[in-house]
């Protein structure tokens, strides 16, 4: 027995009970959909820079900026929420989801003002993937250049 009375049997008992069923195979098929979906619209976005005669290094800088910008849009109205309570990670994973988790905590701690709401909130989740995504790629490159310079390539 612990503090609350209840063994061990119990307590893992009423957590199952409580607990909501998971639904694996649809949160998948939900999650490669959503995100299908947001990749299909880029590459859309892509075919007509491309049809329009823009240059690849511009076609792909441009859709960049329409898929961030449009997820900032999305989450400024609170429909970003939406798609990912269906999706799940299907939502995370492509560059919306990134624009997401920088303009949701800018949106939720305006109200603490400029410098200690936004200014010091807007990367709370972000934050993370930028450090750790630098740091891969200064190991990755390292390591490159590493064997570079000892197969004389």
């Amino acid at each position: 027995m612990d503090q609350t009375g209840l063994t061990k049997k119990e307590y893992d008992r009423m957590v199952k009970k409580a607990s909501p069923n998971s639904h694996m195979a649809l949160n998948c098929a939900k999650a490669f959909v959503t995100g299908g979906i947001i990749c299909t619209i880029g590459q859309l976005i892509m075919s007509i820079f491309e049809n329009g005669g823009v240059s690849k290094d511009d076609t792909a800088v441009y859709t960049l900026v329409i898929l961030i910008f449009a997820g900032a849009v999305l989450t400024g109205f609170s429909l970003y929420d939406r798609i990912g309570e269906f999706g799940g990670a299907g939502s995370v994973v492509p560059i919306t989801g990134f624009a997401n988790s920088v303009a949701a905590p800018a949106i939720e701690f305006k109200k603490e003002g400029f410098i200690f709401g936004v200014g010091a909130k807007i990367f709370v989740i972000a934050g993370p993937v930028i450090v750790y995504g630098t740091l891969t790629s200064v190991v990755v490159g390292t390591v490159y250049y590493i064997i570079k310079v000892m197969l004389n390539v």
